[in-house]
């Protein structure tokens, strides 16, 4: 019995260090939980966003508008990723009309309105922010605007040009080719 026990208290303390050391890892290598999956700082935007259930939408998109090439380069790009709810709340049928064949290009345009070429974390947004007192001007790589703002102290909304608001749900998913923001909202250039 006393065998056993010593047999059992070992397999525990290995499995404690073990996992301990997977936790030490994930934070010491800047992992990130998003849509119950973790995205590795390692892989490049695309190979960490297939894997997150909150967006599939967004994938799908991605997919549809023949950007994983350029989303798997080496960037870096600053991408304000929208969640799946984000799409629901559009008008009926938006999503279903973009994903056509014969709106590449206009997909093409909303998809790319939410990336910036660059790599700006919070601390970078936050600085341009103070820098622009109040407000930093981000140029998409569709070539419009967006603009981002100080809510409160520790959170930062984006706006479109046509004056709709996002807020940033989650901050700094770093990626081998840049960063990630998951945002609550679609965001749209001017039409």
């Amino acid at each position: 019995m006393n065998r056993v026990f010593k047999i059992s208290a070992l397999a525990f303390a290995a499995l404690f260090i073990s996992f301990s050391t997977f936790a030490q890892t994930s934070v010491k290598d800047n992992t990130v939980m998003v849509g119950g999956e973790a995205m590795f700082p390692k892989k490049t935007i695309v190979d960490n966003a297939v894997n997150s259930k909150a967006h599939t939408t967004l994938v799908a998109a991605v997919k549809a508008a023949g950007l994983v090439e350029t989303l798997q380069g080496p960037g870096p790009f600053t991408v304000f990723a929208p969640v799946n709810d984000a799409f629901e709340n559009l008008p009926a049928g938006t999503v279903e009309t973009l994903l056509k064949p014969e709106n590449k290009k206009t997909l093409t345009t909303v998809l790319t309105y939410h990336v910036v070429s660059g790599k700006y974390d919070f601390k970078a947004i936050s600085e341009a922010i103070k820098k622009g007192k109040g407000k930093a001007v981000l140029k998409t790589v569709s070539g419009g605007t967006l603009t981002a703002m100080m809510n409160g102290d520790r959170n930062i909304v984006v706006k479109d040009e046509n004056g709709n608001v996002a807020n940033i749900s989650t901050y700094d998913v770093f990626q081998s080719n840049g960063v990630i923001h998951s945002i609550d909202a679609v965001l749209l250039p001017k039409s």
